[in-house]
This record gives structure tokens, sequence and C-alpha cells, in this order.
């Protein structure tokens, strides 16, 4: 049976020294998609309603980046690094050109990894992100989310109050917590205390001239919620204005989640833009 993001196995692969696990979804394509996760986040974080869907055209690779979930070494607390270890991941397992799809603290990376080409990558679609020098609040968001005692932190800090972003928000959570088995876990303030560094020290650099977005040649969708409180949407708007080969969409009523508040809405954008 082909595997989906709930019943693959984890598969682990050594990268400059450190065990990094990870999981293969899907058919054995010639299209490869890497998967970049988000602040805090695990393989087991991720949607199965995208990740199963993406498989069907492509042969998804999750994984936990170092020191995050099952992976062992230490969080590191630079994108560049982060980047680094993505780098070598795809490397160590001789995948060749991928296409990556990379959410929030992901497409930090993503943009790193476009930029500096160590590895060839066909497309990019980046969400919920933010270029260099771009505006985030993090901790301030983090915090309010944590203080509304709700029953899951993601549903304030992925989708809006409104009733359709909140009951979208519901079935997410739902669907992520199907896979009960050999599940990554959470590694806490080891992880969350060098990645919030990280990505305070991206949104603190100064590009006013956008030469690292400049610098992408990647074709790379763009998708970002309307509502995102973390990574407003003014970043979205000025990566596409500033990378050669973007596209943006913007999804309605939509929080920094927007991807898993509208699944099929957006595998159909992301399969387009992959097949194109």
């Amino acid at each position: 049976m082909t595997a989906t993001l709930e019943t693959a196995v984890t598969e682990y692969v050594e990268v400059r020294g450190v065990q990094l696990a990870y999981r293969r979804i899907g058919h054995r394509f010639a299209r490869k998609l890497v998967l970049l996760q988000h602040f805090t986040g695990t393989m087991d974080t991720w949607d199965p309603a995208v990740v199963n869907a993406l498989a069907e055209v492509s042969e998804v690779f999750v994984f936990d980046n170092a020191g995050v979930g099952s992976s062992g070494g230490a969080t590191p607390d630079s994108v560049e690094e982060m980047a680094g270890y993505a780098e070598g991941f795809i490397s160590a397992l001789d995948l060749g050109e991928v296409d990556l799809l990379a959410f929030s603290l992901g497409g930090f990376l993503a943009q790193v990894m476009a930029a500096r080409r160590r590895v060839a990558i066909g497309r990019m679609v980046v969400a919920g992100s933010a270029p260099n020098g771009g505006e985030e609040h993090l901790l301030k968001v983090v915090e309010e989310a944590f203080a509304q005692k709700s029953a899951d932190v993601r549903l304030p800090l992925f989708f809006t109050p409104s009733a359709m972003s909140q009951a979208a928000g519901r079935a997410f959570i739902e669907r992520t917590l199907v896979r009960s088995r050999d599940r990554a876990p959470e590694r806490g303030e080891s992880v969350s205390g060098p990645q919030a560094m990280a990505i305070i020290d991206w949104c603190a650099r100064p590009d006013p001239d956008h030469l690292s977005l400049k610098s992408i040649p990647t074709a790379t969708l763009i998708v970002h919620g309307s509502d995102d409180t973390m990574f407003p949407s003014d970043n979205a708007y000025t990566m596409f204005k500033h990378m050669p080969n973007a596209t943006l969409i913007l999804y309605p009523d939509s929080g920094h989640g927007a991807l898993f508040q509208q699944p099929e809405t957006f595998v159909t954008h992301v399969k387009t833009f992959l097949e194109l």
C-alpha cells in the first residue's frame, strides 16, 4: 500500500553527524517535494489533507530538522544553519532536483536555499512567511495565543476568530492527530528558544534594496492569509514584488495557517503551479 503521512515509516539519514528523521509519502515519482516546517513544528504537525493530496503528483518528503521532533542534534539558532541541514538532507538522500513546500520559518530556509543554490530546486511554494527585514510579531502573537487557553494553541495562532475559520481549524487539528503511533515528540524550549532567536534575527536584518529577494531565480508561488497576525500579509506582497519569478495568492478570512484552513483550494493551486 502507498504510504500516507499517517502510516509512513520513520526513517533516518545522517547529515553532518546528526541523525535526521524523515518519512516518504506517496509513490516513487520522478518529481520530489521536500517540506520545510514552521516554528516548533514536527513531521506530525503537517496536515494530512495537504501532504497526502500532493503525494498524488510528487513523492513527498517530510523531515524533522536538527534538534526537532525525532531527529538528533541541537536546534540551530540561525536560519542559514537550519538551511544547511535541509540541504544536507536532500544531498544525503541523493534526491537530485527537488521542489520545496515551505511554511512560515520553513519559508526563510527556502529563500536561503534558493539564493545560494547548493542543491537544485525546481519550483517552490512559500506559505505564511517573510523576507529578510520583514515584519514579525512572533513573541507577541504566541503569548496572546497561550493566554486564550484554547483547547489547542494552534486555533488562535493559525486561524482567525471567525466561526468559519475556527471550524476549519478544529478540523485541521483532528486530521493532525489521526496518527497515533511513532509520533515525533515535542521538544519544548530546546526547540522554541533557538528557533525564536533565528526568526527574530532574520526579520531584524535590514535589506532596503531587497537584494536577497532579487537574487532568487526560482519560480515561486507565495501563499498567505489575509489576516496573518504573526507575519502580516505585507510580507507576501514584498516578496512578490521583488522576487524575479513569483506569483502571489491571498486567501480571505485566513490567518497564519491559511494553507490548512483551505486545504483543497491550496492543493489545487500547488498542483497547478508544480505542473506548469
